[in-house]
């Protein structure tokens, strides 16, 4: 995540103690402004906005509750902080209640400013990077309903919004749980068809007979329980684009029924003697290799290449890593409206495992993952503890050699190295590894890194 560099404002009355925030908050690194008072503070801010505010509580010129009201209807994404005396610890509480992140008492402390804004960066980080992807899910170039801004997937969006305009069949060939069924909705939301029907239906695990009824349809009396006639799924389908999953699965007599429905674009109902016309699009999808199925001979060639007009490959799900980011945040905002939660991200340590995982199941796993981790979550973010013990056990990344290690120990042997490169110098460090030098520092406790070798 790209880090940014935060802009604070400090509004307090007493000198000594804004300079001395100040003096605190300019060797992080921070851009900090001070004023004396709320109003040269409000009008300011129109003119030049920043991330986060430390408003005292007690100004000469007007409340510090006012100065905040003021503040969020100016600048709403500004965020606040309350400065206050241990007296006022009530208001201070009234203050969040009106949209202060949190409050800190007098005397400040460097370690309790830096712990707070450091705090307070986190969430401004997490408020961009949700817009960011909230972006790249919407920006244009992209295609209804599939969500991806990786290089492969974009090579794919390119293709179907141009075959979407094309009148011809599609064959989608990807393993399962890579999004055929939406990549080949998208095509029908994109084409001329859209405002005919989309219909979906699976070749695999029914007999040939019920096949025959489903897309083909029948007359009175066709077979026993045929009490009326009944249309296809080929007629209901007029106009629209009919999806044929698990074509592989086809038998071979079958095949050359749906042969002859390609090219005659005509169907007869089973029990029927009258052809009927037929304007749709095909659309099939196999996670087979059917050129392998035509060496067989559990697949007919001229079938192949009827079906095959535009053939799409889509990737698996580890070959687009860069979009698991992506994907969670859409699944997130997905399961959070169905089960009314309110989870705003992965935490980064999940998310290491995530990026680690092989996901067989490809993205149709990732959404049971994350669907079942808001169902289970507690808090505002997915943790370790919520994703599946799949994903739990997976405590090893290869470090580029023949040894595994923890996550936890890579992260370990990469602060140690950057150190090392830099002399021990932690605001260098810093800069580096692009993480404020109070995480750092805490990083460095946590390991117990020993800064004396410096």
């Amino acid at each position: 995540m790209e880090q940014i560099t935060l802009k604070i404002a400090v509004i307090d009355d007493e000198e000594s103690a804004r300079n001395l925030i100040k003096r605190f908050l300019d060797k992080e690194g921070y851009q900090v402004s001070t004023y004396a008072d709320g109003l040269s503070f409000l009008r300011d801010i129109r003119k030049h906005p920043v991330n986060i505010a430390l408003i005292d509580l007690q100004l000469p010129d007007m409340d510090g509750l006012e100065v905040l009201g003021k503040l969020k209807e100016i600048y709403p994404d500004c965020e606040a902080v309350i400065v206050t005396g241990h007296g006022s610890i009530e208001s201070a509480v009234d203050a969040t209640k009106l949209g202060a992140l949190h409050y800190i008492t007098k005397p400040c402390r460097k370690a309790d400013i830096c712990t707070m804004v450091d705090r307070v960066r986190e969430k401004i980080q997490r408020r961009l990077e949700n817009r960011r992807l909230s972006d790249a899910l919407y920006s244009d170039g992209l295609i209804p309903g599939v969500v991806g801004a990786s290089p492969a997937m974009r090579e794919i969006f390119k293709v179907v919004q141009k075959v979407a305009q094309v009148n011809c069949n599609v064959l989608l060939e990807a393993e399962t749980g890579t999004g055929k069924q939406v990549v080949a909705r998208a095509i029908h939301d994109l084409s001329q068809r859209r405002k005919k029907p989309f219909v979906y239906f699976n070749c695999g695990g029914f007999t040939e007979e019920l096949i025959c009824s489903e897309l083909f349809g029948h007359e009175r009396g066709a077979f026993t329980g045929a009490t009326s006639a009944k249309k296809g799924l080929f007629e209901t389908a007029a106009g629209g684009t009919v999806l044929l999953d698990e074509i592989g699965e086809m038998s071979m007599s079958m095949q050359v029924k749906l042969l002859h429905v390609l090219q005659e674009r005509q169907i007869i109902r089973v029990g029927g003697n009258h052809p009927i016309d037929l304007d749709i699009r095909i659309i099939a999808a196999t996670n087979r290799d059917l050129k392998k199925s035509i060496e067989q001979g559990t697949f007919r060639e001229d079938l192949y290449y009827r079906l095959n007009v535009v053939r799409i490959q889509l990737p698996r799900l580890v070959d687009r890593r860069e979009d698991i980011l992506l994907l969670c945040s859409h699944f997130i905002k997905k399961f959070n409206e169905l089960f009314d939660k309110n989870v705003e991200r992965v935490a980064p340590s999940a998310m290491k495992h995530l990026m680690h995982y092989s996901f067989p199941g490809n993205v149709r796993e990732l959404e049971n993952m994350i669907q079942r981790a808001v169902a289970l979550s507690e808090g505002n973010e997915i943790t370790l503890n919520d994703l599946p013990e799949v994903i739990r056990d997976l405590a090893w990344a290869d470090v580029g050699d023949d040894t595994l290690v923890p996550l936890e120990e890579v992260e370990r042997q990469h602060i140690m190295k950057v150190l090392e490169k830099t002399g021990y110098n932690k605001k260098l460090a810093s800069t580096i590894l692009k993480v404020p030098r109070t995480t750092l520092w805490r990083r460095i406790k946590q390991f117990g890194i020993d800064m004396n070798r410096g």
